[in-house]
């Protein structure tokens, strides 16, 4: 007789005991995601309503326990982060009282740290800045200064855009491309992009640049604040580069061998001098190769950007093909030969590192000769 006819209650009890370990491993396994995504959206200070509370209630209601809100706390308002680089009063008062309402909505008394922590952030003065951080693969965080007013002293450029974020997972996905290779970053901004290529992608330098006053002086702060500088690796500099003066021999100074910007094409006024302004970056390569040049932008005035496509050299008839070049892989390529510049749509980031709204729609460019 086998062992299994012998004791069958015991086979059929170590079943379920593993039935229910399985179970287990998947609802810690279930926990530890929702604790990710809620502690990369709360520092990157993503849209409170945005945030899976569907999830946590659905967890609540499970486990009967409110583990998962003192987990949540330990992972945002109380985590030592939060106390360095804070987001704003407004973000985090939003945020602990959803999560208050939604422990509720679950049948469950908040708990009393969830109400002092609600209480010591109404007792904070809102202010003009604030930090939003964002989680790099090496899980480390790139944590930058913002202004909270998405336009202030006459300028974007004090807030991070969802195109640089899309830069930055690009890049990070193909970190040999930067590797060993003097940057250039056209309209830095608050710096997300550069920092993000700086700490994952092993560049040789970096050099930011910028032309508003006021943008460059909170990209210097930001520089420092994530430990880079003129004697860090990379070798990192922070210039003032105003697109319709600079010379080819200011170009040729910089010596970059990549070029890349995110959400400079806004303005309609601009777009001319971007388009001239990469055409004298493609002329001043530092080598036998010309630089690898890449715009990303959010498309939010379809009329705007078609206007730079056209200024960089696009025809209306413009040949469409597919192709891969080593790592670059391109969607479409369009040619102007009376311009002589051409540019090719690259393919998405293929891993999702920052939280932002996929629906977007954001295309980034390759920019050549």
């Amino acid at each position: 007789m086998s062992f299994s006819e012998t004791f069958p209650q015991w086979i059929v009890g170590t079943e379920e005991v593993n039935k229910s370990w399985r179970r287990m491993a998947q609802r810690c396994g279930e926990t530890a995601g929702i604790l990710r995504e809620f502690s990369a959206s709360f520092f990157a200070m993503r849209r409170v309503a945005a945030l899976p509370w569907t999830a946590v209630e659905e967890e609540l209601q499970i486990s009967g326990s409110s583990g998962l809100i003192s987990d949540l706390l330990a992972q945002t308002c109380l985590h030592p982060l939060c106390r360095k680089f804070p987001p704003s009063v407004r973000y985090r008062r939003l945020f602990l009282s959803e999560l208050i309402k939604r422990q509720e909505a679950a049948g469950g008394d908040p708990l009393d740290e969830l109400y002092d922590a609600l209480a010591e952030v109404l007792g904070v003065e809102e202010t003009s800045e604030s930090f939003r951080s964002y989680r790099l693969p090496c899980g480390a965080f790139v944590s930058l200064l913002e202004n909270v007013a998405l336009i202030s002293g006459g300028t974007t450029g004090l807030v991070t855009w969802e195109a640089a974020l899309y830069l930055a997972e690009w890049a990070l996905d193909r970190p040999q491309l930067f590797s060993g290779r003097a940057v250039l970053e056209l309209g830095s901004g608050v710096g997300m992009s550069g920092i993000s290529i700086c700490r994952g992608c092993g560049p040789r330098r970096f050099v930011f640049s910028d032309c508003h006053p006021a943008v460059l002086q909170k990209l210097r702060e930001n520089v420092r604040l994530n430990g880079l500088g003129a004697d860090s690796l990379p070798a990192v500099s922070v210039n003032q580069l105003d697109w319709t003066t600079a010379t080819e021999e200011e170009l040729r100074a910089v010596g970059a061998d990549a070029v890349i910007a995110a959400d400079v094409v806004f303005d309609p006024d601009l777009t001319g001098s971007l388009a001239q302004l990469l055409s004298r970056v493609l002329r001043c390569r530092p080598g036998e190769v010309d630089p690898l040049v890449l715009i990303c932008s959010t498309v939010r005035n379809p009329q705007t950007y078609g206007g730079f496509k056209l200024q960089l050299g696009e025809r209306p008839s413009g040949v469409r093909r597919r192709a891969a070049d080593g790592d670059l892989t391109m969607c479409v390529c369009v040619c102007a030969e009376e311009a002589g510049l051409s540019h090719e749509v690259m393919s998405e980031p293929a891993a999702h590192v920052f939280p932002y709204d996929r629906t977007t729609p954001i295309e980034l460019l390759r920019v050549f000769r």
